[in-house]
């Protein structure tokens, strides 16, 4: 059974953190599609690029509201988290957003089919549903079923490292 609340309300009524577990390697349908192209065109990341989100993160966290993220990976990167590691994580810190990777080259996926989901307050989740990189929409659930998102958000920052040390490692 689904909450009647949207993930846009989660968003608008959090009052101390926003987590997000990410876990696929392609989310080219979801938006910034025409940033993508130009960063596989070779292009530079365009001056403005993402202003919108990090002017609401920088709103966030002048608010002393905390927004994070872990992001499960193998190397080597697909294209795609090229562009989203390199453009957007790098643009998104300027705002405040944190984030951290969990890298399972070499080592088995301690969140092994857990799908990706964003938790208000360890209290609010919303599991993200995507097909082929596309976003479908988000299940907003009971909040009696957050204590085990909880857990693997627990288990996701126990295994992660800052993305700025494993950028420095793996990036580009």
């Amino acid at each position: 059974m689904a909450s009647s609340s949207t993930l846009a309300e989660l968003f608008e009524r959090f009052q101390h953190e926003a987590f997000r577990l990410e876990t696929l390697d392609d989310y080219s349908g979801s938006g910034n599609v025409d940033a993508y192209r130009a960063f596989q065109a070779g292009q530079k990341r365009p001056e403005g690029y993402n202003a919108g989100w990090v002017e609401e993160l920088r709103g966030l966290t002048h608010e002393g509201k905390r927004v994070y993220r872990v992001h499960v990976l193998k190397r080597p990167l697909t294209e795609y988290l090229r562009f989203e590691l390199g453009w957007g994580y790098r643009t998104n810190m300027t705002g405040g957003e944190e984030f951290f990777i969990l890298d399972v080259t070499d080592t088995p996926n301690p969140l092994d089919a857990v799908p990706d989901f964003w938790l208000f307050d360890s209290k609010d989740t919303a599991v993200m549903r995507y097909d082929a990189g596309a976003y479908l929409g988000a299940d907003v659930l009971p909040q009696g079923e957050a204590s085990a998102y909880v857990a693997y958000r627990e288990t996701a920052l126990a295994h992660a490292e800052p993305f700025t040390d494993w950028w420095a490692k793996y990036g580009e």
